[in-house]
C-alpha cells in the first residue's frame, strides 16, 4: 500500500471518489443525530450498522409464518427446516473454510463451550489452557469454568499471556516461547483472532503449527476477526473457531453465532460432543430414535433448529459480502485504517495508539490509550457526533468499517479529536 496520504478534506474526498466500494454506504442505515445529520459511526466492532435490505428479508419470513404456519418449515419461500444451510457457503468464504467445516448456530460463548466439550479433553498431566490476559472477559469466564468443571484449579491451569512491562501487545515470539515452555502440560490454546482491546491480529498459522507440535488443540474466538481480516482457517489447520455475527457481519443485536470445525475433526463421528437432535443425521432425524448419529460435518454440533428471523437478518448482510468479497473489503480497510493512523499521528505525540502499526498485525480497529481524562474526551467526541467505543480502564476503540465508512468520515473525526 504505497499511498502518500495528505491531511486535507480535498484529499479525503478524492479517495472517496476513487473508492470502488463507495456505493455500498448507501446500502446501510447510518445512525442519525437529533440535528438530522448522520453520526460518524466507528463502532462496527461492537454492533454493525443495519443493512437496508434486512427488513425485506425478515418480512418474507414473517409473511410465510402468517400464511403457512408450521408448513413453512417445508413450504416457505426459503424453507425453515434447512434454513441454516442458506448461510453456509457465504460464511465459509468469509472464514476461508470448506462448506462442510462451517455451521451458523447458537451464540458465541455457547459455541465455545460446545467446542471445548470436544477439544478440551484434559488428563492429569496435560490439562492447561492458554489465553491472552486481556482476552474478552466472557472467554476468560468460559475457560475458567471449563477448568473447574474438569476438577482443576484455574490458578494453576490457566496460562495468561501477558505483555512485557511497558507494552500493550503480546508479541509472536513471546507466544511461541510460552507454548513451547508449557508444551508438556498444554491441552488447549484459545486466543482471540483479533484482540478486542488492542486490535492486535495474531499469527493464526504459526500459533496453530507450534500448538500442534507440542500436542495441544488450537481454537480461536473470531468475534473481532470475522468480516474484518482475511482468514484461511482450513489452510491454517485450525482445530476450531467460533464467532458472533453482529459486529462486522451486521446481523443485528444478539445475532446468531457461527462455528468452524476442521474437516479432519468434523468427519469423525466418534469425537466426544454435547449432542442435540439437530446435529443428528438428516435422513433419520425424524424417526425420533434414541441413539445419536452425528452429521459428519460441522452441522453435527448443532443442538436445535434454526432461529429463522435472526438468520434472515444475517442473510441480508451476507448477500452484500458475497458481492464485495473479502479481498476488496480488506484492501479498502488497509487504506482507510492507514489513513486514520496517519491523521492521528499527525495530531502529535499526545495521541498514543496501542494497536500495532504494521497492517499485517491489525484489522480496521485502532485503540487509543487515554489519560485520566479519557472518559471526558470520549463523552465530548460523542457529543460532537462520533459513535465509537469506550473500554475500561482507559481505551477509546475506533473501527472505520470499509463497507459503510468513508475517508471523509476519518478526516472529520481527526479534526474533531484535534479540537
Amino acid at each position: 500500500m504505497n499511498i502518500s496520504f495528505q491531511n486535507s478534506l480535498d484529499f479525503a474526498r478524492q479517495m472517496d471518489q476513487a473508492d470502488p466500494l463507495k456505493s455500498y454506504r448507501e446500502q446501510f442505515h447510518i445512525p442519525v443525530q437529533e440535528s438530522g445529520e448522520p453520526y460518524i459511526y466507528f463502532c462496527g466492532n461492537s454492533l454493525g450498522c443495519q443493512p437496508k435490505s434486512v427488513r425485506a428479508f425478515i418480512e418474507t419470513e414473517l409473511k410465510d409464518w402468517e400464511m403457512l404456519g408450521v408448513e413453512g418449515h417445508f413450504h416457505a419461500k426459503n424453507p425453515w427446516m434447512p434454513y441454516h444451510e442458506f448461510l453456509t457457503e457465504s460464511s465459509a468464504r468469509i472464514v476461508g473454510a470448506l462448506p462442510e467445516e462451517v455451521v451458523v448456530m447458537n451464540s458465541l460463548t455457547v459455541n465455545l463451550h460446545l467446542m471445548m466439550a470436544s477439544f478440551y479433553r484434559p488428563d492429569a498431566k496435560r490439562y492447561k489452557i492458554m489465553i491472552e490476559a486481556d482476552a474478552f472477559p466472557s472467554d476468560i469466564y468460559a475457560v475458567k469454568s471449563q477448568l473447574i468443571h474438569h476438577g482443576f484449579d484455574p490458578e494453576e491451569g490457566l496460562i495468561m499471556l501477558q505483555p512485557k512491562e511497558g507494552e500493550h501487545c503480546v508479541w509472536q515470539e513471546d507466544i511461541e516461547a510460552a507454548i513451547r515452555e508449557n508444551g508438556d502440560q498444554l491441552a488447549l490454546i484459545l486466543l482471540g483472532g483479533v484482540n478486542y482491546y488492542t486490535g492486535q491480529v495474531f499469527d493464526f498459522e504459526k500459533i496453530t503449527k507450534i500448538g500442534h507440535e507440542v500436542g495441544a488443540k488450537v481454537g480461536f474466538d473470531l468475534a473481532h476477526a470475522v468480516g474484518n481480516i482475511q482468514l484461511k482457517l482450513h489452510d491454517w489447520n485450525v482445530d476450531f473457531a467460533c464467532w458472533c455475527t453482529y459486529k462486522y457481519l451486521n446481523s443485528g443485536p444478539g445475532g446468531v453465532g457461527g462455528c468452524f470445525v476442521h474437516v479432519r475433526n468434523a468427519s469423525d463421528k466418534n469425537l466426544p460432543r454435547f449432542a442435540g437432535w439437530w446435529g443428528h443425521d438428516k435422513e433419520t432425524r425424524f424417526q425420533m430414535g434414541p441413539e445419536f448419529d452425528p452429521i459428519p460435518t460441522a452441522e453435527g454440533w448443532q443442538l436445535s433448529n434454526a432461529p429463522v428471523l435472526a438468520m434472515a437478518s444475517l442473510r441480508a448482510s451476507l448477500a452484500i459480502f458475497d458481492e464485495v468479497g473479502m479481498d476488496g473489503l480488506v484492501e479498502k480497510s488497509k487504506k482507510l485504517t492507514g489513513y486514520l493512523l496517519f491523521l492521528l499521528q499527525d495530531i502529535g505525540p499526545e495521541i498514543e495508539i496501542i494497536t500495532p502499526s504494521d497492517p499485517k498485525q491489525r484489522g480496521c480497529q485502532l485503540s487509543l490509550l487515554t489519560g485520566a481524562n479519557g472518559r471526558e474526551i470520549f463523552e465530548r467526541i460523542t457529543k460532537a457526533g462520533i459513535i465509537c467505543d469506550w473500554r475500561e480502564p482507559n481505551v477509546i476503540r475506533l473501527a472505520p468499517v470499509p463497507l459503510y465508512n468513508s475517508f471523509e468520515d476519518v478526516w472529520r473525526f481527526a479534526e474533531i479529536l484535534k479540537d
